[in-house]
């Protein structure tokens, strides 16, 4: 949350303080698909940012993650973007297939994390699977390095239609902090249709589980 437009030099010096490139100066907002949640910038100006416990964050619609001041609406998936066919064969149950591209193990440990006792994202028929070819979709972690370009490509063609496409955390969806590597590969992204991005450096498993119901049409866990 950002409170105010803050002043030409503190946007500076907050935008100079950010190390993944999130926050833009002018005009000022922060990115969330960039952001790594370090809460620098939070304790830096405490009085125009400030960051919450609000895990439902998930979109379809990669603008959505720009935070800009006094914005008070709230982060939500894009119905006209979500294709139908999700909506009719996946309203009930989602099988996944994970896909850790050069991923430095937080996110692939949130997730591993949502399938437990506490979370039990299972009950609401979200599963992950060990197999491309017996999953409704992908989720990729990491920055998609070069070595993983071709790995993930295969594992994507192996998917049956309409294959599900879900960016969990800053590195899948932006590349974080390695964005400007020139050990990546991210030709995957730039030209396929993303079906959900879940932010988070990592991203928590509510803010996983949440944006996939969303997806799938079902209610939301309160």
């Amino acid at each position: 949350m950002i409170s105010g437009e803050p002043s030409a030099e503190q946007a500076r010096r907050l935008a100079a303080l950010c190390p993944s490139g999130a926050i833009c100066a002018d005009p000022f907002s922060i990115d969330l698909g960039k952001c790594v949640f370090c809460r620098e910038c939070e304790f830096a100006a405490p009085d125009r940012i400030r960051f919450t416990n609000d895990y439902h964050i998930a979109t379809n619609y990669r603008d959505n993650l720009m935070i800009k001041p006094d914005q008070d609406k709230p982060i939500i998936l894009d119905p006209t973007l979500i294709r139908q066919e999700i909506r009719t064969l996946f309203h009930r149950s989602l099988k996944l297939r994970q896909v850790s591209a050069a991923g430095d193990a937080c996110n692939e440990m949130e997730l591993n994390a949502a399938g437990n006792v506490n979370f039990d994202m299972g009950r609401f028929g979200i599963d992950f699977v060990a197999s491309p070819r017996h999953a409704d979709g992908i989720v990729i972690t990491g920055p998609i390095s070069e070595n993983m370009a071709e790995a993930l490509q295969i594992c994507y063609d192996a998917t049956p239609l309409p294959k599900v496409i879900i960016l969990c955390g800053s590195d899948a969806i932006s590349g974080g902090l390695f964005a400007d590597s020139p050990a990546l590969n991210r030709k995957f992204t730039a030209t396929q249709h993303i079906d959900l991005y879940v932010p988070g450096n990592p991203a928590h498993p509510l803010s996983f589980i949440n944006g996939v119901l969303d997806l799938m049409g079902r209610k939301l866990i309160c």
